[in-house]
């Protein structure tokens, strides 16, 4: 059995933060989960299936919860916020059809995949729905500046899967590539789901800046610490399984460190594994020895703590409000979680 590298763990439940910013926002809440619903539909009985499949699979509403924060913390008493919440979580969503398909991955969140049970094109197919709908509510919200935020975030994104895909099994990418693909895969959708909700609230630039920049900063911790949980953690509420980046060769901060520091020998055995993926466990447990020998989970997790520190500093001119002890907290969720 492959040997799992211990993180440290939270003070509190790593939950804590996520279910009291779901009661805080409960009524705004409950209205996106009903819009979410209602855009979901289609004459197409297909799209409703697989669409319901994947909404079921819950996953944390971390973006959309941002936005409902932006909006709160910038004093909006509107509802704009809501169809932009909800246009946001599609948004997502429609990633992770798309990145399922990309990454022939078998499961997520504990349930196998759409494509696993629906297959690539059906997947595909009913990700660029989603999107669709997600263009649709955003125009409901009646907002060009919203609008521009998160359609140039989609642009990102797709931008980001690509380098990505352009890298693949390419050991030799730097540190400063790598997070330059975290930023547009990871930190852009962060960035903007917290933008429009000052946006919507009619913020001054400096406002709608630094939440843009709480999460920018939030989304990279947020990915840096899940490249570490592939080798620290078992537990399938992360999205995906034990050791699944590293038998599908992907390429993470923890792997670009630990071949950058190895000896010949060690970075042969990289090479190896990322160019031609292996499900051994004898391979995992061999990474394990590698990563800690070169402490580059220490060092990711400290990446990522660098990051959350930078977020937390862009709240500096709020006054203080439960929203902002909320979002502060947020980042020691981020930094601190177990999946």
């Amino acid at each position: 059995m492959a040997e799992i590298i211990q993180l440290s763990a939270s003070k509190k439940q790593s939950n804590d933060i996520l279910e009291t910013l779901r009661s805080e926002f409960s009524k705004d809440v409950a209205s996106v989960e009903v819009m979410m619903r209602e855009n979901m539909g289609s004459y197409v009985d297909l799209i409703p299936e697989i669409g319901a499949h994947i909404v079921k699979a819950g996953g944390k509403r971390l973006r959309p919860l941002l936005t409902l924060a932006g909006a709160r913390i910038t004093g909006y008493e509107g509802e704009k916020h809501i169809p932009l919440a909800a246009a946001v979580e599609f948004m997502h969503t429609a990633t992770l059809l798309h990145d399922d398909v990309v990454d022939d991955s078998d499961m997520r969140r504990g349930m196998p995949t759409a494509r696993m049970k629906w297959g690539n094109s059906a997947s595909v197919l009913v990700g660029d729905f989603m999107l669709g709908q997600a263009f649709r509510m955003m125009v409901a919200a009646e907002s060009l500046k919203a609008l521009d935020v998160l359609s140039n975030a989609a642009a990102v994104i797709a931008e980001g899967e690509v380098m990505q895909l352009a890298n693949l099994q390419n050991i030799d990418i730097t540190e400063d590539n790598y997070l330059r693909v975290v930023e547009a895969k990871t930190a852009a959708l962060f960035a903007a789901a917290i933008e429009v909700g000052a946006i919507v609230s009619g913020s001054p630039k400096n406002i709608i800046d630094a939440l843009q920049s709480y999460g920018r900063n939030l989304g990279v911790a947020f990915q840096l610490i899940d490249d570490a949980l592939d080798y620290a953690n078992q537990n399938t509420s992360l999205g995906k399984n034990y050791g699944d980046d590293f038998r599908e060769g992907k390429i993470t901060l923890p792997v670009i460190m630990a071949f950058r520091r190895g000896d010949e020998e060690e970075r042969a055995f990289w090479s190896r594994v990322i160019k031609s993926p292996s499900a051994s466990n004898e391979d995992l447990d061999q990474a394990i020895q590698y990563l800690k020998k070169t402490k580059a989970i220490e060092e990711t997790l400290d990446r990522a703590s660098h990051y959350g520190h930078r977020a937390k500093d862009a709240l500096a001119l709020f006054p203080d409000s439960d929203t902002k002890e909320q979002l502060l907290e947020l980042v020691d969720f981020c930094i601190r979680r177990e999946h």
